[in-house]
């Protein structure tokens, strides 16, 4: 009995004071020594305190990632407000354009119609007086006569107040599309400045989250030779054991996220493909009831399925071939190629090279596509992520690629990569181009 207890406490103490590291104040003085309930109790205190340490270096870890992934949320939504009001202003700029070239016709319409008014003035006067009233009667050789000149007098007034009315309304018009071009131009200068303005923002923004990342590895680093030393092993055995633990909590969250949303898919009400005939009346009838009662299945005709969207277009797959091929390449705002890409950029391009047009902003190119549900993705289809369920609120876009993958350019410091869509944090946005 006393060898087991002399064992016992020397198993104890290298299991609190080598394994956690922390030393228990258990004494074995000597082969006699029997460590009391005492000694075992603040022998496992120690050891969990000790491992509560580790578990409150981890969690500051947790936490130092997280507010990692909140800058750079908030570095893509600054990034894309730049692509959107650099949208807005070329929209605007087109506007004036537009009404500037309107204006123009409307003024040269105006001309012409001041020409065939003076034109109409010039000819009226060198009839004059052959075309008066008085000469119509007083030069006339008979009431036929009077009547007939009569006659294009009227015509020759009414063809002069038609050409003077017809020049007023030209004037009015031109008047009014010279204000829209003003108009449109004002909204063209603001829009400018807007997109100025979030480009100083954006820019900020990057800069910020550059910082952020800096000073997150630099904390993280610290966290995590913390670690090291309340585990007894290398900073670097550390690290790859915390990038290990990183790793298989993001295959978690996203296997958790895939998995939300499949049974989501799955529990959306769609309609009985035999839906039940009403309930047959008592005695036969040649025509139906025109007031029938309540059908026996009311639920039905309240659940509309969503038609599905045509499948991608040919392009398709010479949009993921093309974002394929800049895998590797930077990240950087605004960018959108050929060697640099922001996401809505990046998928721009890869559509463009799939034939269709899409805005270099991510909520104009969910906007100009057809929604979908994530159960209806195919390859070549745009997937997004919005801070709420408004698509106003959408700033990261990427290509699906099947299989729960992406190709997607996601911030300052990450190239363009392949990997699955459950990788950052959850889209809830999904549209066919």
């Amino acid at each position: 009995m006393r060898a087991f207890g002399v064992a016992a406490a020397l198993a104890l103490t290298l299991a609190v004071g080598g394994v956690a590291g922390v030393t228990t104040g258990v004494a074995v003085a000597d082969d006699d020594t029997v460590p009391s309930h005492q000694d075992i109790h603040e022998a496992r205190v120690a050891a969990r305190d000790k491992a509560d340490d580790v578990d409150a270096v981890r969690a500051r870890l947790v936490l130092a990632n997280q507010r990692l992934q909140e800058s750079a949320i908030a570095a893509a939504q600054a990034a894309e407000a730049y692509n959107g009001a650099r949208w807005r202003a070329a929209e605007a700029r087109r506007a004036a354009v537009e009404a500037q070239r309107r204006s123009a016709v409307a003024e040269t319409d105006v001309q012409r119609q001041r020409e065939a008014y003076g034109d109409a003035l010039v000819t009226s006067y060198e009839m004059s007086p052959g075309l008066t009233a008085f000469s119509a009667i007083v030069r006339s050789d008979g009431i036929d006569t009077v009547v007939d000149r009569t006659t294009s007098l009227q015509n020759a007034e009414a063809a002069l107040d038609g050409n003077y009315n017809e020049f007023r309304a030209a004037a009015t018009l031109a008047d009014v599309a010279q204000q829209q071009a003003e108009d449109a131009e004002d909204d063209a200068v603001a829009a400018k400045q807007e997109a100025q303005d979030a480009r100083d923002q954006a820019r900020a923004a990057a800069d910020a989250a550059a910082a952020d990342a800096a000073s997150i590895a630099d904390e993280k680093a610290a966290l995590i030779a913390q670690l090291a030393d309340l585990q007894h092993i290398s900073v670097k055995l550390a690290q790859r054991r915390q990038s290990a633990l990183e790793q298989q909590a993001a295959e978690a969250a996203a296997a958790a996220a895939q998995h939300e949303q499949e049974v989501e898919e799955q529990s959306t009400p769609s309609p009985d493909p035999e839906p039940s005939a009403p309930t047959a009346p008592s005695s036969p009838a040649p025509t139906p009831d025109p007031e029938p009662t309540t059908p026996s299945t009311p639920s039905t005709p309240t659940t509309t399925p969503t038609p599905t969207p045509p499948a991608p277009a040919s392009g398709a797959q010479a949009a993921i071939s093309f974002a394929r091929a800049q895998i590797g390449e930077p990240y950087r705002w605004g960018a959108s190629g050929p060697s640099a890409w922001d996401c809505s950029g990046l998928t721009m391009g890869a559509w463009g090279a799939g034939g269709t047009y899409l805005p270099h902003y991510s909520v104009a190119q969910y906007e100009q596509s057809t929604p979908i549900s994530a159960g209806q993705l195919q390859p070549g289809d745009l997937v997004f992520w919005g801070s709420s369920s408004d698509p106003g609120s959408i700033y990261h876009v990427a290509l699906y690629t099947g299989g729960g993958m992406i190709i997607q350019a996601p911030r300052t410091g990450v190239p363009v990569q392949e990997v699955s869509m459950y990788a950052w944090t959850t889209p809830n946005f999904y549209a066919r181009p």
